[in-house]
């Protein structure tokens, strides 16, 4: 009998290893495949993202989420965004959320966005669908973007406190937000990284994110950018 629970144990510790392996090798491929074919300006940035959450009850949330996006004076305005989220659990692993975002482009035009999404999780699979409604200041008319993201997250420890993380997300400007402006494809923004849990209510992350910004008839633009998020729950 010892020798069969030995041998189950060694059969499922090699599959825990292959479906994680499986899940990398995904992730791999995702983060490495090429938005475009086009030559790029690559860019140096630093990305900060802490969040505050509470909950509600047991299905429902509340977050205040913050981000800190740091880049060269040659490369655009630094950004900094809140948001306050609205999350609601409707079944296990599947969550619908709202949220209204102020974002100030220091030198460049501020904006305000409405949020929708869904997010659901399976297994190490995380998936994500993210519909915004931007509205630029000075802008000709209000924009809307569509953001679908698939990714993993692979427990590296028995007590799941330390996780692989990656990600690919793909963004589509449905209405761009000045008249003759592009659609379609405009940006494709890549994560991989670790998630460390320091207790029940404080989180923390460290990932290399990629932002290509794909544009008609001229030169890429990709920014490459460590983040590190804090995640404090009350």
């Amino acid at each position: 009998a010892r020798f069969h629970e030995a041998e189950g144990s060694v059969r499922e510790n090699a599959m825990r290893f292959s479906s994680t392996a499986a899940a990398m090798a995904a992730a791999f491929t995702l983060l490495l495949a090429p938005a475009s074919a086009s030559a790029s300006e690559d860019q140096a940035e630093l990305w900060l993202n802490p969040s505050l959450g509470l909950d509600l009850d047991d299905d429902t949330a509340i977050e205040i989420e913050t981000a800190q996006r740091f880049r060269s004076a040659a490369n655009g305005p630094d950004t900094y965004f809140t948001r306050l989220w609205l999350l609601q659990q409707v079944r296990p692993g599947i969550t619908l959320g709202g949220a209204v975002e102020r974002r100030i482009n220091d030198g460049g035009a501020d904006e305000t966005r409405t949020i929708q999404q869904l997010s659901a999780r399976s297994g190490v699979l995380r998936f994500r669908a993210r519909m915004e409604q931007r509205f630029v200041e000075d802008a000709d008319r209000a924009g809307v973007r569509f953001r679908p993201r698939v990714g993993v997250s692979v427990p590296l420890d028995t007590d799941n406190d330390w996780r692989f993380v990656a990600d690919a997300e793909p963004f589509f400007t449905l209405r761009s937000t000045s008249n003759g402006g592009q659609d379609g494809l405009t940006g494709l923004r890549t994560q991989i990284g670790v998630t460390h849990d320091i207790s029940d209510r404080v989180s923390v992350g460290l990932v290399y994110l990629r932002q290509q910004d794909i544009r008609r008839n001229r030169t890429d633009t990709v920014g490459h950018a460590p983040l590190i998020s804090l995640e404090l729950a009350l």
